[in-house]
């Protein structure tokens, strides 16, 4: 090669570099990271203000659930007939019921049992859910039809009614007992949207690529349920549980409000409920006090879970 068709090559990779990388800039171009599904779902979070409002509303339900002594200091079992629908005076806010209870301490210590049986029948449904969807749905074949045939059948029972048939035979006087029966029936009952959920996305996440590479790297279906497949199906789990916990917190005041759910003395929502609606005419507080806090905790679960719907999917963003 001549002289000079070195320096005219030399010449023309000097040219070519200095346009591809600016000077000053250096020879190799930035990598950008890649987020992950959660991180952008939890940037989309962020610009939410319902979602802040609904766990904020949430939040205070769970403190009042668990440290209710934080918000009264009053004994909820403390009523005194002298008492009898009294208005506020002192402690007592919102005044007194027809047992001369203090409704604001009723209302307070009544989360505690609501929200216990609400998240334990969630806890229990999801598990059901996450097992029976991932067997049926990666698996699929027989075991998908059987699968599929025993969720019609359980969607074919109405929770309420199923419930109210199966607490008439628990003793009212075991109030354990009565609650363990109301986590384990709303839990029975309600698995089922679950776990069509969950089996709809590992049909979907079953047919990517990297579930292949997996297998035919040699993980063993336990290995790629577990690692591969139950991340994807998380983020509509979660959803779809979020907004369950709502529900079976409504459930189990209505179930206690009909009389078949938690008996006195055990403190509900749906117990007071019950108790207020027959006085309502001569004092609607008593009614009204833990109306606003049932719909509120249930409104901040379904809303918290809408949030969550929408940061993960990306169509709805």
């Amino acid at each position: 090669m001549s002289d000079f068709e070195t320096e005219t090559g030399s010449e023309l990779s000097t040219s070519t570099r200095g346009s591809l990388f600016p000077v000053g800039s250096p020879e190799t171009p930035e990598i950008t990271k890649v987020r992950s599904a959660a991180a952008d779902a939890w940037r989309e979070l962020r610009r939410n203000p319902l979602f802040w409002i609904a766990s904020l509303i949430a939040l205070v339900a769970i403190v009042m659930a668990c440290w209710p002594s934080l918000f009264t200091s009053a004994n909820p079992n403390d009523c005194t007939l002298s008492r009898q629908m009294a208005g506020p005076s002192g402690g007592a806010i919102f005044g007194y019921n027809f047992q001369g209870c203090d409704v604001w301490a009723h209302a307070v210590y009544g989360a505690r049992n609501s929200l216990l049986i609400g998240a334990g029948a969630a806890l229990l449904a999801g598990l059901l859910a996450m097992v029976i969807g991932m067997v049926a749905g990666f698996f699929g074949g027989w075991v998908d039809a059987i699968v599929s045939r025993i969720v019609d059948i359980a969607l074919a029972i109405p929770l309420i009614l199923g419930a109210v048939v199966l607490l008439k035979n628990v003793p009212s006087d075991n109030q354990p007992l009565r609650l363990l029966a109301l986590i384990g029936i709303l839990g029975v009952f309600g698995w089922t949207t679950a776990a069509r959920v969950v089996r709809s996305s590992v049909i979907s996440a079953k047919q990517q690529d990297y579930v292949a590479a997996a297998r035919m790297l040699g993980a063993n279906n336990g290995r790629i349920m577990w690692r591969h497949i139950m991340p994807n199906v998380l983020a509509p789990f979660l959803v779809i549980i979020t907004i369950a916990l709502g529900s079976f917190i409504a459930a189990e005041a209505t179930l206690s409000f009909l009389g078949v759910g938690l008996q006195p003395p055990s403190i509900s929502w749906g117990l007071d409920i019950s108790d207020a609606r027959v006085h309502m005419r001569e004092d609607a507080t008593p009614l009204i006090v833990p109306s606003v806090f049932l719909a509120l905790t249930v409104l901040a679960f379904i809303m918290l879970g809408d949030a969550i719907r929408e940061a993960f999917d990306p169509k709805m963003r």
